[in-house]
């Protein structure tokens, strides 16, 4: 009789710890699959989805820090009784940051600069600064530019940007002459 409660004994230790073991067992095998998953979408990603997701994380924190400074923060002067000298550009088309569907922009600009000279270094520079533009409207996400405040954003970093690589004078401020997004 004691041997028939021993057995019973040893039978219901051997039952417990073969639970304990399954779920050992299917705790790894559900981190393992949860890991191989994450795994497998960022290497499948590709690579220009992983630059302009640094782009919009550079973009973003750029736009915090225009937003972030003094009142004095836009470098466009929008005195428009006194409009300098047009440089206008040919049309832009790009498209927009977005990663669930596919949208554009077409946009014309015309450049309003601070002396009639500087016409002569944006031509010698125009390629430099249609790249300029078109990498940073393409940065953006149609939610970013489709207010009228983002607009503005858009423009203050643009004129930023264009300025930082012109030597004879500065570009005081940017007309959008068409803005359509698709």
């Amino acid at each position: 009789m004691a041997e028939a409660v021993e057995t019973q004994e040893v039978k219901e230790e051997k039952k417990g710890g073969s639970n304990i073991i399954l779920i050992v067992i299917v705790s790894l095998l559900f981190v393992l699959v949860i890991g191989g998953a994450a795994m497998a979408y960022f290497m499948l990603k590709s690579d220009s989805e992983v630059i302009d997701e640094a782009n919009k994380a550079t973009s973003n924190m750029q736009a915090k820090q225009i937003n972030s400074s003094s009142s004095s923060k836009s470098q466009r002067v929008t005195n428009y009784a006194k409009i300098g000298p047009m440089y206008p550009m040919d049309q832009f088309i790009v498209n927009l940051y977005n990663e669930g569907s596919s949208r554009y922009l077409k946009t014309t600009i015309n450049f309003e600069l601070s002396l009639p000279e500087l016409s002569s270094e944006m031509d010698t520079k125009k390629p430099l600064i249609r790249d300029i533009v078109i990498k940073t409207l393409s940065a953006k996400t149609y939610e970013e530019i489709s207010t009228i405040r983002g607009k503005e954003n858009l423009k203050d970093e643009i004129v930023s940007k264009v300025n930082q690589v012109l030597t004879d004078g500065k570009v005081n401020n940017i007309f959008f002459t068409d803005f359509v997004i698709q």
